[in-house]
């Protein structure tokens, strides 16, 4: 099970690689639509280049599952990591296009599918509507619609497939064929059972999703409160991605035709509403919005709380841990570095008050239907150019409410069930916190880097057997777990915020400045 848990986590890990694409979208579409479609004159140099602004951000939205590909098999490869991203594009082109030709045996193609075609071929309007649903034109290959899902399973498959022949052997007169190039032949034919199996067990996938977005429709204000709160309940374990990206980028969140394009999932659509010159406001069922709520307002409020409860003499040390925290929050929506605070030493807290109360956010939003493009406010920028689409005053008498709800919420627990939130006692050896001076006296004299430390906390380079992270997270399996540093150090003397175990698959939590600590420790180990 923990191996199980392991896999989960770094898979998710790496569905988190092409989010830098997708937070491009909103800011190449939505300044560039605002600039072509009410300030700039049609045919002018400036209409003209921020045209191409808009035409990027599309180029990125409509071939997601490509990107997927490349980036699920890249970040799943143990080595080699560069071939296994060809690989992955290699085996994500063969996939859809041996779709496309077993279908052509079958008697399909983009005509013969068409509702038109069906019809008069005996289908009712119904059976023949579903049926064309079930297909489409990728990249210029009739195949199935199946939106990241291909991107999903290519890169999965490629990675799997990589890992095990990347150092395959062949006899010397076959040697220029083996290891990566082996690889790339493995990939090409996995694509035929991989093809001919997804042609037969899509369609019951694809009924199966139509499912789960029907019980989200009907289910209404429920459905979207389980959504935000198994959003929460979920990050601890590195998985809520898993739940998020279906709805945000798939047809499970819900398909809708703008200015004749069909965009597929409340991300996408949003991103087509930005670009529309006729769309009067987003979509206020988004499953986004409810974020506004609690990072701008509900965690700076469990943030307040917390420095209320802690002792006077330590208020000045908690308000250093918690101010940057609520600030990096506020500006680009990473909210682990704050819900880690609390998350380890009360984890009552997060996973019966807070994930609720998250969920309850997303149910207020939809409720007073706000609808804003972003919920960071680095990322509402785009909003400022099209404001006429944003509705939310709501939110302006929301904010103050969810801050004082999570304020009270979180200071009657702390209080009432004595929660070891930080500085709540002046001996807690559980919770050290430290200010930048303190910090810099404790590594006094020490000259090794932060990285060269994290190394040595790992076991040692040769316990190390992959480098990953996500938008907060140092990802790590080791070959023997028991050798990783305790908790309590990675806390103290390593500046992490928190620790995550699953067997041998290690998390540690380092907030937005990861990115450069997994950079530096794959530079001393010189693995890609």
């Amino acid at each position: 099970m923990k191996k199980f848990q392991a896999k989960l986590q770094t898979f998710a890990g790496a569905m988190m690689v092409p989010i830098i694409l997708l937070v491009l979208v909103g800011f190449f579409v939505g300044i560039g639509s605002a600039f072509t479609n009410y300030i700039l004159e049609e045919g002018s140099l400036l209409y003209k280049l921020f045209s191409m602004v808009t035409s990027l951000g599309f180029l990125f939205m409509n071939n997601l599952q490509v990107w997927f590909a490349v980036a699920i098999a890249f970040t799943l490869a143990k080595k080699e990591k560069g071939w296994a991203a060809f690989a992955g594009l290699i085996l994500f082109f063969c996939f859809i296009k041996g779709i496309e030709t077993w279908a052509s045996f079958e008697g399909w193609n983009a005509q013969s599918t068409s509702v038109e075609a069906l019809m008069s071929s005996g289908y009712s309007e119904t059976s023949a509507m579903n049926f064309n649903a079930l297909w489409t034109t990728n990249v210029g290959i009739f195949t199935y619609d199946m939106g990241i899902f291909s991107g999903i399973v290519s890169g999965i498959v490629a990675a799997l497939v990589h890992n095990k022949f990347v150092d395959k052997v062949l006899p010397s007169m076959f040697a220029f064929f083996a290891g990566t190039k082996f690889v790339i032949i493995m990939v090409s034919l996995a694509s035929i059972p991989l093809a001919l199996a997804f042609y037969y067990v899509w369609p019951f996938v694809a009924s199966g999703l139509q499912g789960i977005t029907s019980f989200i429709g009907s289910s209404g204000l429920f459905g979207t409160f389980v959504f935000g709160t198994l959003d929460k309940m979920l990050l601890p374990f590195g998985i809520h991605h898993l739940i998020a990206f279906p709805i945000e980028y798939s047809k499970v969140g819900g398909v809708m035709e703008i200015d004749g394009v069909i965009y597929e999932g409340v991300k996408n659509i949003i991103n087509g509403q930005a670009a529309s010159a006729t769309a009067t406001g987003y979509i206020t069922r988004n499953f986004t919005n409810g974020r506004l709520l609690f990072q701008l307002a509900g965690l700076p409020g469990a943030a307040f709380a917390m420095y209320r409860c802690s002792l006077k003499e330590n208020r000045k040390k908690v308000a250093s841990l918690l101010i940057p925290a609520v600030f990096t929050l506020a500006m680009v929506g990473i909210s682990e570095p704050i819900e880690y605070t609390f998350l380890f030493v009360a984890p009552a807290l997060y996973f019966l008050v807070y994930a609720p109360l998250c969920g309850l956010c997303y149910v207020l939003a939809e409720i007073f239907q706000i609808s804003i493009n972003g919920t960071a406010l680095f990322f509402m920028i785009p909003n400022l150019f099209q404001p006429q689409k944003v509705h939310a005053m709501h939110a302006l008498w929301l904010l103050p409410l969810i801050f004082a709800v999570y304020y009270f919420a979180f200071k009657f627990m702390i209080e009432k069930f004595d929660l070891k939130t930080p500085g709540r006692k002046a001996d807690d050896d559980e919770i050290k916190l430290m200010s930048k001076k303190e910090y810099k006296k404790l590594k006094e004299g020490d000259e090794e880097s932060l990285e060269v430390r994290i190394i040595e906390a790992l076991g040692g380079p040769d316990n190390i057997e992959s480098v990953t992270c996500c938008a907060t997270r140092l990802r790590v399996t080791a070959k023997d777990g028991s050798l990783v540093a305790d908790d309590d150090l990675w806390k103290d003397y390593l500046e992490a915020l928190g620790v995550v175990r699953a067997d041998n698959s290690i998390q540690i939590i380092y907030g937005v400045r990861v990115q450069n600590i997994t950079t530096n420790v794959k530079d001393i180990l010189h693995i890609d």
